[in-house]
């Protein structure tokens, strides 16, 4: 393993602009691989976003976890879960001002964003009852770090389920004026073609984001921020780039479903990483380390997610600053998040 804390800032400083391009170019091209698959094997956009994209663009958050929790840092590898779940649902205001016209929200008809979203919610809700009650240990894990395994299978269950089942429909589902899609290149390639392509930028994801993680968490420290605010904010950020990437890819291809799966996806995946990472944490379950930081960012995650469900039900296709009401009220409640966990680290 390279010690990123020990090379100098310039060196780290490179190595994360050369990851992040890396990342931004793979990420973008996962998003076109991961459409064309779905269209090859009848996944709904919104669960292929959920599935494969959100797993995929978590692979960085993996290893910076696992490297966190293996190194007795409870609360950065806590952070930088919480940080990328709250940074991800952000990224959906990029997403509206890249859209631009339209409110990202009015242009979505499916209601499997909408059941991934409030499992999102669900989940998050478990961690914050953790957070609250205090964990305790059961067979070398948290007991309610093992509760989110099972929660996290039952959430794949109902998303798979729900995708094409017709529970109900938009009355103005249809798709607005001007927003045809273009067909993609990776259309014409065959369905092994298409995941050997999407296996190999996954790989390049992995590795990339790791670095890009990694140099990100040295150069915070390097320069003196506080180690919560490094993961909640830096390597969060660092680590969220991926979905960056893929999600704007998805939007400029116009695939709303699989770009909005795709951050709802990938926070699920995220909270599954919290097990994982109580495994290599060996000083008794992760979530009984967790403060006030911990707790008011996983609210903040709740508040985040929910203001997008709402805005999906509303569908209100009225834009200020080139993003949605919706989009507009994430920006302030995530400044105000910041604001409250700066002040408390």
């Amino acid at each position: 393993m390279i010690d990123f804390r020990g090379l100098p800032l310039p060196v780290n400083i490179a190595v994360l602009l050369v990851s992040a391009a890396i990342v931004w170019g793979a990420g973008t091209r996962m998003a076109r691989l991961v459409d064309a698959i779905a269209e090859r094997t009848g996944l709904g956009r919104a669960f292929a976003g959920f599935l494969l994209l959100g797993g995929v663009t978590s692979l960085p958050e993996l290893a910076t976890v696992i490297t966190a929790a293996h190194g007795g840092h409870a609360n950065l590898a806590l952070s930088s879960i919480l940080g990328s779940v709250s940074t991800n649902v952000l990224l959906l205001a990029l997403a509206d001002a890249v859209l631009g016209r339209d409110a990202l929200t009015s242009v979505v008809a499916h209601p499997a964003t909408l059941m991934q979203g409030a499992l999102g919610i669900l989940l998050l809700g478990i961690v914050a009852a953790a957070i609250n009650i205090g964990d305790v240990e059961l067979f070398g894990i948290g007991m309610w770090s093992a509760a989110l395994v099972p929660l996290f299978g039952l959430a794949v269950w109902l998303t798979s389920r729900y995708e094409n089942r017709p529970t109900w429909m938009v009355a103005d589902g249809a798709p607005l004026p001007g927003l045809a899609p273009a067909e993609p290149e990776e259309l014409k390639l065959d369905l092994r073609a298409l995941v050997t392509n999407a296996t190999a930028a996954g790989v390049v994801i992995l590795v990339a984001g790791y670095l890009l993680a990694e140099s990100g968490d040295a150069i915070a420290v390097q320069t003196g921020i506080g180690a919560n605010m490094v993961g909640f904010v830096l390597v969060g950020l660092a680590t969220s780039l991926p979905e960056i990437s893929s999600m704007v890819g998805a939007v400029r291809i116009h695939r709303y479903e699989l770009a909005i799966g795709d951050i709802f996806g990938t926070n699920l995946f995220d909270l599954l990483l919290i097990p994982i990472a109580d495994i290599f944490f060996r000083q008794g379950p992760i979530l009984a380390q967790a403060g006030r930081f911990e707790g008011v960012a996983v609210v903040l995650g709740i508040i985040l997610t929910s203001v997008y469900v709402v805005g999906l039900l509303d569908r209100r296709n009225q834009t200020v600053l080139r993003m949605g009401y919706d989009s507009l009220a994430a920006i302030v409640a995530f400044g105000i998040g910041i604001v409250l966990l700066a002040t408390i680290a």
